[in-house]
């Protein structure tokens, strides 16, 4: 499979997933849909579907105005608010994109629709996720919709039992201040320093993995010691939740 992120309106992220084996594309939160089809034209794949994380008009808003050029297009997603939907994904029920197997993740916190799309390659074994604003590099979305425990179960009991070379497409490029914040709580982290030196100067720091997140990211580390030293809480839903709080309270310079 090959994926193409597309920058959008201010840190936003929009991507085109391509079957390589089909050339059949899909793309993922297209807000700005002339963008998305100027670079599927050099592609030569054939755009056949959208995959929509969630209704905030950051993500769903192009939705509209790409099936007005593209009709027929199938839209994804598992909340009334988006526009054009109509296929209502149920969580883990598979469907195609060309040969890649997509699965569903119902993930509701940021908002209470919101679903994270899960790929396989069978060809390659690639693996990759498109978290929307659930799973940030770095860091994790608000709570708008949800709070600590349920952001915690998708966390430790989704997201977190993928293998670990999944790659991860998030929804914004909120690298850096993420990473500025996470060493504000684990300054010794050695993954998390590295990760800092690396990001510098790159204006496109997607993808990253499960993997590399369980190290650095403070938010999937709330199991760990040192992060619930300096909360102050030994529960790991009240370890996230003070942590979502600081992190909501945070002004990076």
């Amino acid at each position: 499979m090959k994926i193409i992120p597309i920058q959008a309106l201010k840190d936003n992220y929009s991507y085109i997933l391509i079957d390589d084996k089909t050339k059949e594309a899909a793309v993922i939160d297209p807000v700005e849909p002339i963008k998305i089809l100027n670079v599927i034209s050099q592609t030569g794949a054939k755009l056949s579907s959208v995959l929509t994380t969630h209704h905030h008009w950051d993500h769903a808003g192009g939705n509209i105005e790409l099936v007005v050029k593209k009709p027929g297009l199938a839209v994804y997603g598992a909340d009334a608010r988006i526009p054009e939907i109509n296929y209502v994904c149920k969580d883990r029920e598979e469907f195609k994109l060309g040969s890649l197997d997509i699965t569903p993740l119902h993930t509701p916190c940021h908002t209470k629709g919101h679903v994270c799309y899960y790929v396989i390659d069978s060809a390659t074994n690639e693996k990759a996720v498109f978290t929307g604003d659930t799973l940030f590099v770095g860091g994790i979305g608000k709570f708008f919709e949800g709070d600590a425990r349920d952001m915690y179960r998708i966390l430790f009991h989704i997201l977190n039992n993928l293998p670990d070379d999944t790659w991860i497409y998030c929804g914004h490029e909120y690298t850096r201040d993420n990473l500025k914040f996470a060493l504000t709580i684990e300054p010794q982290n050695e993954a998390l320093q590295a990760k800092w030196a690396w990001c510098q100067g790159k204006q496109i720091t997607v993808p990253s993995n499960i993997g590399q997140e369980r190290l650095y990211n403070p938010f999937m580390r709330v199991n760990e010691q040192s992060i619930q030293r300096v909360v102050g809480k030994t529960d790991p839903v009240e370890a996230l939740h003070s942590l979502r709080e600081m992190k909501n309270n945070f002004e990076p310079v």
